[in-house]
């Protein structure tokens, strides 16, 4: 036990380092949120802006499963069709979301890039206006 003040040493100097992101906070800023442009002049959308921001891709993953395994096309809220400016509204992100939401880089980029986030969306969907490579 003639090594003990260096073990206990390293194992400090090991603590305080594997703990700096925390100390120092390098992971960002936790105040900072970006800047996302919401469509203005809309007047309807399937849920609150609040709820949206927190649970859009549970609706978009209940949307295609209720598409692709049951054939149901549109969106029901409390049993009845959901209408968007008089039309019954689609499950669909290519027909009702990008409607409104319509500049993807502006509006899903920086939210999906700020979290480091790589939807799967598209690689089935094309954005409109842009090409799939």
């Amino acid at each position: 036990m003639y090594d003990a003040g260096k073990i206990i040493f390293g194992l400090f100097v090991f603590a305080i380092l594997f703990t700096s992101p925390f100390w120092l906070n390098l992971s960002g800023n936790p105040e900072y949120s970006p800047d996302v442009k919401y469509p203005t002049g809309e007047s309807e959308c399937i849920a609150t802006k609040e709820y949206m921001n927190h649970n859009h891709m549970e609706i978009l993953n209940d949307w295609r499963n209720k598409v692709v395994r049951s054939d149901l096309r549109y969106y029901k809220k409390n049993g009845r069709n959901f209408m968007i400016d008089g039309q019954p509204a689609e499950m669909s992100l290519t027909h009702s979301c990008l409607k409104c939401h319509n500049d993807k880089k502006v509006f899903c980029d920086r939210c999906h890039d700020y979290l480091a986030v790589k939807p799967y969306c598209w690689d089935c969907h094309v954005v409109p206006g842009e090409v799939k490579k």
